[in-house]
C-alpha cells in the first residue's frame, strides 16, 4: 500500500518512504502552508524515524527555513513548542500503528493542518525543487512546556496520594508524563518498558495488554500510557480495567466547563445523554474534521476522540491556574483531568458511576484492503437484506442509519454497530455501543467473526 495522506497526514510502509518522496513532501508544505520561516521536528522511538527526521530538517533547510530539531518528543508537546513560537513543525511518527510503518504529522503555526491544506500539499507534489539553504539549523527540548501547561494549571497537589503505575513501552511521552504526574504530588511506578518498539493503540487496546495492565494493577490507584507518539491518552482503573477514550473525553470536557463538544460519530452517546453540554456536535472521524467544526462553533468548545486524544479550544481555567488552548490531540490533559477529578470524587471508581452507562468497544481486522471494505459496505448498503441478515445473526435488527462515516446503524435495541474502513492502515474498523462493557465486548467479537467470514 503506498504512502497516503489520511485522517493524521503522511502513513505508510518504511520501504515506501523513501528520501525523495519524504523530501517531495516537505518542500510542497512548506511552500503551500505558511511556516513563520522556521519548521520544528520531533520524531517517535521506532527505528526508522531518527533517518527520516534528517531527511526532513535537510529537505526544510534546503527550503531556505530554519529547522529547530526537538529530537525525541511527544507531537502534543512538539506542537505547543513550535505554536508558541510562531513556526510549524512536523512530527515523524507512525503513531499507534506497526515498526514497519512510519509517517509525518504536519503543523502551521496555528495547528494541525486543515483539509484545505492537504488539498494544498498533494497540489504541489513533484515541483521542481529550489535550493534556498542552507539554513540555522537548531536544538531545542520541547517537552518542558507541555508538562508545565498542565502542572500550572492543576496544581502540585492535584494527584497527591495517588500510587500511579506509568506503563512505559516504547511510548516518547514516557519519561515525561512521569514526570508530570510526580510534580502534580503523585508517586508514580515505570512498568513495561521496552527499548523495542510496541504498537499501542489506545482506541482497541489488545487482549495481550488488557492481560498486561489486569496482572500490574494489584497496588495502583490506576495506570496510565500513551499511544507511541504520546497524542491518545490510556488509563486503566485499579482493575486493571481500560476506561474508555470517548469517556475520558466527555468527563474531561465537563471538568473543564464547555459548553459545546466536538465529536467523531465514532464516540459513545454518552455526551448527548450526560445532558451537561449545550451543544453536541458530530463529525466525520480524525481530528481536521473535529477542529474544523470546532472553528465554526467557536466559543468555550472542547473535542475529543474515540481514541481519548482531547482538544482544547478555549483558553480555560484549572483549579490551580489558567489552561491554555491547545487544538492538537493531547493526552496529558484528560489523564491529569480524570485523576483529579476521581480525586475529588472519592475514587475513579464512583466518577465512572456518575457518568451515562454507554460502553464501546473497538475492534478492526488487518490487512483488508480500503477497496475490499467499502465493496462489503457498500453491499449492505444497497440492500437491506445483506444488512438484516448481518445483524440477525447478532440477534439484532436495524433502526435507523448514519452514513457521515462509514456504516453506523442504531439497532433496535438502543445499542450501535458502526463499521469503517480505516483512512491510513488496510483495516476494517468496527465499533460497538452497548450498556455494559461485558455485552459490548460480546458484539464486537461476534461482529468481527462474521465480517472475516464475509471477506474471505
Amino acid at each position: 500500500m503506498a504512502p497516503k495522506f489520511g485522517t493524521s497526514g503522511l502513513r505508510g510502509l518504511v520501504v515506501d518512504l523513501t528520501p525523495a518522496l519524504v523530501a517531495d513532501h516537505i518542500r510542497a508544505f512548506v511552500t503551500a502552508c505558511p511556516t513563520g520561516g522556521e519548521v520544528w521536528v520531533g520524531q517517535d522511538l521506532r527505528p526508522s524515524s531518527s533517518g527520516l527526521a534528517a531527511v526532513v530538517l535537510e529537505a526544510a533547510r534546503g527550503m531556505g527555513l530554519a529547522t529547530v530539531d526537538c529530537g525525541a518528543v511527544p507531537t502534543p508537546a512538539l506542537a505547543l513548542a513550535a505554536m508558541r513560537a510562531g513556526a510549524a513543525s512536523v512530527m515523524v511518527t507512525g503513531s499507534h500503528i506497526p515498526a514497519d510503518r512510519n509517517g509525518l504529522k504536519f503543523y502551521t503555526p496555528a495547528g494541525e493542518i486543515t483539509k484545505t491544506d492537504e488539498a494544498a500539499i498533494l497540489a504541489g507534489l513533484g515541483a521542481s525543487p529550489r535550493s534556498l539553504g542552507p539554513a540555522p539549523r537548531l536544538v531545542a527540548t520541547a517537552g518542558p512546556d507541555w508538562v508545565a501547561r498542565i502542572v500550572t494549571a492543576f496544581g502540585p497537589e492535584a494527584l497527591s496520594g495517588l500510587r500511579l503505575g506509568v506503563w512505559a513501552h516504547s511510548a516518547v511521552s514516557r519519561d515525561l508524563l512521569a514526570k508530570a504526574l510526580g510534580a502534580l504530588g503523585a508517586e508514580t511506578v515505570s512498568i513495561g518498558r521496552s527499548e523495542t518498539f510496541i504498537p499501542v493503540d489506545t482506541e482497541a487496546v489488545s487482549p495481550d495488554a488488557r492481560a498486561a495492565l489486569a496482572r500490574w494493577a494489584p497496588g495502583f490507584d490506576a495506570i496510565l500510557s500513551t499511544d507511541g507518539d504520546g497524542d491518545r491518552p490510556l488509563l486503566a482503573d485499579a482493575a486493571g480495567q481500560v476506561v474508555p477514550g470517548d469517556i475520558l473525553g466527555q468527563i474531561t470536557a465537563g471538568v473543564l466547563e464547555a459548553e459545546t463538544v466536538v465529536t467523531p460519530v465514532s464516540s459513545n452517546t454518552g455526551a448527548e445523554l450526560a445532558g451537561r453540554f449545550a451543544h453536541v456536535l458530530r463529525t466525520r472521524i480524525g481530528s481536521p474534521h473535529v477542529i474544523a467544526a470546532m472553528e465554526q462553533a467557536g466559543g468555550r468548545v472542547a473535542g475529543y476522540e474515540a481514541n481519548g486524544g482531547f482538544l482544547l479550544g478555549f483558553d480555560a481555567e484549572g483549579p490551580a491556574g489558567p489552561l491554555p488552548r491547545l487544538m492538537t490531540r493531547d493526552s496529558l490533559l484528560p489523564l491529569v483531568a480524570v485523576l483529579a477529578a476521581a480525586r475529588r470524587a472519592g475514587g475513579l471508581a464512583a466518577l465512572l458511576a456518575a457518568e451515562p452507562v454507554r460502553f464501546t468497544a473497538t475492534g478492526r481486522l488487518e490487512q483488508v484492503e480500503t477497496a475490499r471494505s467499502q465493496a462489503l459496505l457498500a453491499g449492505m448498503e444497497a440492500d437491506p437484506v445483506t444488512l438484516a441478515a448481518f445483524l440477525a445473526a447478532l440477534g439484532e435488527t436495524g433502526d435507523r442509519q448514519d452514513r457521515t462515516d462509514g456504516l453506523r446503524v442504531t439497532l433496535a435495541s438502543g445499542r450501535i454497530l458502526h463499521l469503517r474502513p480505516s483512512g491510513n492502515a488496510p483495516e476494517l474498523r468496527l465499533y460497538a455501543e452497548a450498556e455494559s462493557p461485558r455485552l459490548a465486548a460480546r458484539m464486537l467479537e461476534r461482529g468481527l467473526a462474521l465480517l472475516a467470514v464475509r471477506l474471505t
